[in-house]
C-alpha cells in the first residue's frame, strides 16, 4: 500500500513529517509513503501577526484542501497549530509521543550574555504575557517566519534574543542554540506543544493506530478542551499543559481576560486510569477552565 503524506514546505515541517513516516513504516513494514509538500497561506503572509490574518489555522487550509481533493492521504501538523475544533471528515488519527514541551531562550550566535536592552523576538501573546510577568521592563517585538528565518534575523542583530519552542529546535538538530529553558512553571506552553498530529480519513485509522501515543492523546485532549472551553483559538494567549506522574494526571492552565488584563494559572488533577475515557479527559479541561473563570468573577 502507498500513502501520500502532506506537509508544509518549511524544513521543520518536513522533518516532522519524515519522523511520522519513519514511525508508520516501522509498524507497517509493507507501507510505502511519498512526502508531498506545499506552501500554506500562513507561510506566505509574513508581514502581519497571525491574530490579524485569521490565526494559525491558516497553516492548515491548503493541507485540508489537498486531503479533500485526494492529493494526499494524511497530513502532519504541529498540534499547537491546529484549531481546537476537529474536522469531522478529517479527524486527528494519531498523536505522537511528546517532544520537550518547554519554551526556550535563544541568543545570537556567539553571544553568551543576554542583552536585555535589545527587543526579544516573540509573536505569541501567550509568551509575551508570561515574559512580562517575569521581566516587566523587557521590550518584546513581533517576529514571523519559520525557525530558520527567525534565527537568521536574530543573528543579523535585529533582536537581543528569541523565545522559541524547544521541540522544533531539537527536531532540527539545533539544540546547541538553546541558552536557557523556561520551566513550565515559568512559561506555560501552548496546548499540544511538542506533539505532532496526523490528520486523515477515519478509514486509515487502522494504519495509524500503531503510532498513536495513548498518554499523549489523553493529555492533548484535556489541554485542547481547556482552551476550547475558554473560546481560545490558536492565536489566543490561553495556555495549557498536562503531565502524568505517579499515576496522576495534572493539568495546568492559564486563563487570560483581554478586556481586564487579569490572568491566572491554576491546576486540576485526575487519576491516570480515568484519563483513558475521552469524556474524562475533556471534562478535566472544561472544569479547570470554569474554575479559573469563576475565580476572576469572585475576585
Amino acid at each position: 500500500m502507498k500513502l501520500k503524506v502532506g506537509s508544509r514546505m518549511s524544513r521543520l515541517a518536513i522533518r516532522q513529517a519524515e519522523l511520522i513516516i519513519e514511525e508508520l513504516q516501522t509498524v507497517n513494514p509493507a507501507l510505502e509513503c511519498e512526502l508531498v509538500t506545499m506552501k500554506t497561506t500562513g507561510d506566505r503572509i509574513l508581514n502581519k501577526t497571525l491574530d490579524k490574518i485569521g490565526g494559525k489555522g491558516l497553516f492548515m487550509k491548503e493541507l485540508e484542501a489537498a486531503l479533500q481533493e485526494g492529493k494526499i492521504d494524511l497530513a502532519v501538523h504541529s498540534l499547537k497549530d491546529m484549531p481546537m475544533e476537529e474536522t469531522k471528515e478529517y479527524p486527528i488519527l494519531a498523536f505522537s509521543e511528546r517532544e520537550d514541551p518547554r519554551d526556550v531562550l535563544v541568543l545570537p550566535k556567539g553571544v553568551e550574555k543576554w542583552d536585555v536592552k535589545k527587543p526579544v523576538g516573540c509573536s505569541s501573546l501567550r509568551r509575551k504575557i508570561q515574559l512580562h510577568a517575569m521581566y516587566s521592563e523587557l521590550e518584546i517585538a513581533s517576529v514571523r517566519g519559520n525557525v530558520l528565518t527567525r534565527l537568521e534575523k536574530l543573528d543579523k542583530g535585529e533582536f537581543g534574543a528569541l523565545v522559541l519552542a524547544a521541540a522544533g529546535l531539537k527536531r532540527l538538530g539545533l539544540e546547541n542554540r538553546i541558552s536557557r529553558y523556561f520551566e513550565v512553571t515559568e512559561i506555560l506552553p501552548s496546548a499540544g506543544q511538542g506533539v505532532l498530529a496526523v490528520q486523515g480519513k477515519k478509514s486509515l485509522k487502522s494504519i495509524t493506530d500503531g503510532i498513536d501515543h495513548k498518554e499523549s492523546r489523553w493529555i492533548s485532549v484535556a489541554e485542547r478542551s481547556f482552551v476550547r472551553q475558554l473560546n481560545g483559538g490558536c492565536s489566543s494567549p490561553v495556555a495549557a499543559y498536562g503531565e502524568i506522574r505517579n499515576g496522576i494526571c495534572t493539568l495546568r492552565g492559564l486563563y487570560y481576560n483581554e478586556e481586564t488584563g487579569f490572568f491566572k494559572v491554576g491546576q486540576q488533577s485526575l487519576p491516570k486510569e480515568e484519563m483513558a475515557d475521552v469524556q474524562n479527559a475533556v471534562r478535566i479541561g472544561m472544569d479547570l477552565a470554569e474554575k479559573l473563570k469563576n475565580e476572576e468573577t469572585e475576585k
